[in-house]
């Protein structure tokens, strides 16, 4: 039998295993986009700093590709706590409110420069927006700038009325439909497939996804009109952030910040080597003629009148804030 001294070291090892099991916390993250994309990369590396920065006591699964969640779900799964932490594109969500359309209105800011006062802008807004259901916004990454992928040659939006036209949000939907175009909407995942079965034959998108998907393999053209840099948001979960230790908090958000610096970092300077990847494998990649980029800045227009009406008052101080910036 054993002895006193034995059992007893036994059970306060025992106490202690259970104690460390116990004070270590899991979160799940699912996110929309493949384990080659640049934002997931991003995102491996802060679950990484994450999870060195607690000493182990906050460990991030990331699930990349939607295969946990579908990307228009992960917002609720978020705020539910279904899932503690997730990616979103901004723009998905602009059916519940006009306010998360305002990364995605074509020409207001078509560069790095303009998208990153953009976000400054548009940031503290949404945080007071998700705050009031129960979501931190962590941090936010722009894409590289949105282009147009055909199958064929165009040079003005008549060439393209009725094209099945391959969209991610409503935003995108809306611009398809003004281009005279017919919108589909189609997750990243299943874009190869939508343009080999004849679901769409074109998109706008950039140059991190034509790349994700192979691009090359379903369509030949790819017109560098830098429409906009639409932004993805890492948003957390209320309740399950205030549960964390002083420490884990403070891992999380100073991984956040990290985060975002080297996102932007990143995407701006993946564009060029992207498009040059394009390039490679036999994708035209063109610039859009004088008609076509006149007609595409006229939609960009019309958009910005139409949100701003629908938008209201967080709109105009959006834009307000935007302005005064320059």
């Amino acid at each position: 039998m054993r002895s006193l001294k034995t059992r007893t070291f036994l059970a306060l090892a025992t106490s202690l295993l259970t104690a460390a099991a116990w004070a270590q916390t899991k979160w799940d993250m699912p996110t929309p986009y493949p384990e080659s994309n640049f934002h997931t990369k991003n995102i491996v590396l802060f679950a990484d700093e994450v999870k060195a920065a607690s000493a182990g006591k906050l460990q991030i699964a990331v699930h990349s590709n939607g295969s946990l969640i579908k990307h228009p779900e992960i917002k609720r799964a978020v705020q539910t706590g279904q899932v503690n932490i997730g990616e979103v594109l901004v723009s998905v969500l602009s059916n519940e409110s006009p306010l998360y359309a305002f990364d995605s209105i074509p020409f207001l800011a078509p560069n790095f420069k303009d998208t990153a006062r953009l976000w400054k802008a548009g940031r503290p807004l949404l945080e007071k927006r998700l705050a009031s259901q129960g979501v931190i916004l962590l941090y936010g990454v722009a894409w590289p700038p949105q282009g147009i992928y055909t199958k064929r040659p165009f040079a003005s939006m008549a060439e393209l009325k009725g094209v099945k036209f391959r969209t991610y949000s409503p935003s995108t939907s809306e611009f398809a439909r003004l281009i005279g175009t017919q919108p589909v909407t189609i997750q990243v995942p299943e874009i190869p497939q939508a343009f080999l079965t004849g679901q769409v034959d074109a998109m706008i998108t950039s140059p991190a996804t034509g790349v994700d998907t192979q691009a090359w393999d379903y369509l030949q053209f790819y017109y560098d009109v830098q429409a906009f840099l639409p932004l993805n948001m890492v948003i957390v979960n209320k309740a399950a952030f205030d549960k964390l230790d002083a420490a884990s908090q403070k891992a999380v958000m100073d991984a956040g910040k990290k985060a975002e610096a080297r996102g932007w970092q990143t995407s701006e300077s993946e564009n060029d080597r992207l498009t040059k990847i394009l390039a490679s494998k036999n994708v035209r990649v063109l610039q859009p003629s004088p008609q076509l980029k006149s007609e595409l800045i006229a939609v960009g227009k019309k958009m910005a009148e139409d949100w701003v009406k629908r938008s209201g008052a967080e709109g105009e101080a959006l834009l307000k804030a935007y302005n005064a910036a320059k």
